[in-house]
């Protein structure tokens, strides 16, 4: 399978909620439960990490950077989201989306990447190992869902070019 990673443009949004909208149905990717409206989303996301993959043309799966803090001191920390479409997990699209942020962070010189996953995301949890995150640890019952307090693993990749 062929899965082409490019940028994120605001006209590929209604494909993207719609991918984040599997995400949220399955109960393990997020605590949010629709996903927000563009310019919301937009203010949250660095311009410079946002892409999509694409497979026979189609949008399969998309990726971005949220920053961690305001804080200049963090300015070179991020948050990860990668979300993949149903139809396309566990062909490549997570790993292929995920290598093209690592390689576009430090582009952006980014020197740490975090990752909040809940551990019943065993895919997402390997996907990030494989490219270099970490178990840092985990955050016992952070937050409510359905009625029911979930852990979240902390995840982290620090750059091996940048800020050494």
């Amino acid at each position: 399978m062929d899965v082409r990673v490019g940028v994120l443009e605001p006209s590929d949004w209604p494909d993207v909620a719609a991918i984040y909208t599997q995400g949220i149905e399955t109960g393990d990717a997020t605590f949010e439960t629709a996903p927000p409206e563009w310019s919301e989303w937009d203010s949250t996301h660095r311009d410079d990490c946002r892409l999509v993959a694409r497979v026979d043309g189609d949008i399969a799966g998309w990726g971005a950077l949220s920053p961690v803090s305001d804080r200049c001191v963090y300015g070179g920390v991020a948050e990860t989201s990668v979300y993949v479409a149903s139809a396309m997990r566990a062909r490549g699209v997570g790993g292929a989306l995920l290598r093209h942020l690592v390689a576009a962070s430090e582009e952006a010189g980014i020197w740490t990447l975090e990752a909040g996953v809940f551990p019943e995301n065993e895919r997402s949890v390997r996907v990030h190992l494989s490219q270099g995150f970490r178990i840092v640890g985990v955050r016992e019952r952070l937050g409510c869902s359905h009625g029911t307090w979930r852990d979240v693993l902390l995840l982290e990749r620090r750059s091996t070019t940048v800020g050494t």
